[in-house]
């Protein structure tokens, strides 16, 4: 089996394998995790999905706060170079859909969308998080004929409307700022009177021309046919309502943690996100582990989502060392644990890690 890795060309794994370790999930985490154990000799398996492989960054423009970037880098880039990355330490890329994980016992499965079934003795989970909704009924209606989650994929198509952003974080505000590049104007609706984005990004919103503000307001309805023909707002003070007239909305009030695959298997936070040990990414079952935004309610930055998948590569390493499993995953079902991880192998990815 083989399937198309972008830049990198073609690459095919055998679902006969036993592997040391699969990858659930890309983005910073999951990319990171796989150069970590790549070059701790385990040949990583991972698995992303089939659509949108590279997680959020897929969808930022200029990211300005990533290490070794003085001038920036568009978030595609950065996914791009991080793939590379990963790919040339012998990382095998499998772009398809995991629909689900059997996590018991000394070898966990993983199962995509064509019915083929991998086999791992540990699993690192790096799914992410998506984009919250509205919950109104004409949102998903209307998505694609004026509602959208991502001012990068559909902000082109907006080129001299008045539009409209929900939100009032960071990610409202790029997604705001993103979008003067096209819009005539752009109006954010924000269901409190202060932002919760970091002073710079307000800075920047607050202070641009085309950009106006709609405070302690909330959606309510979305009007519209065919296309989107304005907002209905409610507020957050008082019985007022307002309508307001644009031809696009974009939703920007968050993410959540993409748990659907482990949300009965695996012991999860109130938050919603995977529970792991203290600073550590082991979960609640031995040979899982868990990175990146899936874990991280509160930070949910590319550096911090990076360096937990640096933390559980060098857990895994760990646990099939002390499994006494090798670092070799070329091994035929059902060959045996053998021999443990070579000290060659841990001086590699414990001197990275510092």
């Amino acid at each position: 089996m083989s399937t198309e890795t972008g830049t990198t060309g073609t690459t095919s794994t055998d679902p006969q394998k036993i592997h040391d370790v699969i990858i659930v999930g890309s983005g910073p985490a999951g990319y990171t995790a796989a150069v970590y154990t790549a070059r701790a000799n385990l040949a990583p398996l991972m698995i992303a999905s089939s659509v949108k492989a590279g997680g959020e960054l897929m969808n930022t423009t200029d990211v300005e706060n990533y290490p070794g970037f003085p001038e920036g880098v568009m978030g595609p880039d950065l996914m791009e170079q991080f793939e590379k990355q990963a790919v040339r330490f012998g990382t095998e890329i499998l772009f398809e859909d995991v629909t689900s994980l059997e996590l018991s016992g000394a070898v966990k499965k993983v199962t995509i969308g064509t019915g083929e079934i991998f086999s791992a003795r540990s699993i690192i989970v790096s799914t992410g998080s998506e984009y919250r909704e509205l919950g109104l009924e004409d949102e998903k209606r209307l998505s694609g004929h004026g509602v959208s989650w991502c001012a990068t994929c559909d902000g082109f198509f907006f080129k001299d409307q008045d539009i409209a952003v929900i939100g009032g974080g960071d990610s409202a505000m790029e997604e705001a700022l993103f979008l003067t590049k096209f819009a005539r104007s752009v109006t954010v609706v924000h269901r409190r009177d202060t932002l919760r984005a970091s002073k710079i990004m307000q800075d920047r919103a607050l202070s641009h021309e085309k950009v106006r503000f709609i405070w302690n307001s909330e959606v309510v309805g979305i009007d519209g046919d065919s296309k989107v023909t304005g907002l209905r707002l409610a507020s957050t003070v008082d019985d007022s309502t307002q309508h307001l007239p644009v031809t696009g909305v974009f939703v920007a009030i968050g993410n959540d943690p993409r748990v659907d695959l482990v949300r009965d298997v695996l012991e999860l936070t109130t938050e919603g996100t995977i529970a792991v040990q203290g600073r550590t990414s082991k979960t609640s079952i031995p040979g899982v582990f868990a990175a990146g935004d899936v874990i991280d309610p509160t930070y949910r930055q590319a550096i911090t989502a990076s360096g937990s998948g640096c933390v559980a590569a060098i857990d895994v390493e760990h646990y099939l060392a002390d499994l006494g499993d090798s670092v070799d995953t070329a091994a035929e079902v059902p060959t045996p644990p053998a021999e443990h991880v070579s000290e060659e192998a841990r001086v590699s990815i414990t001197t990275q890690g510092e």
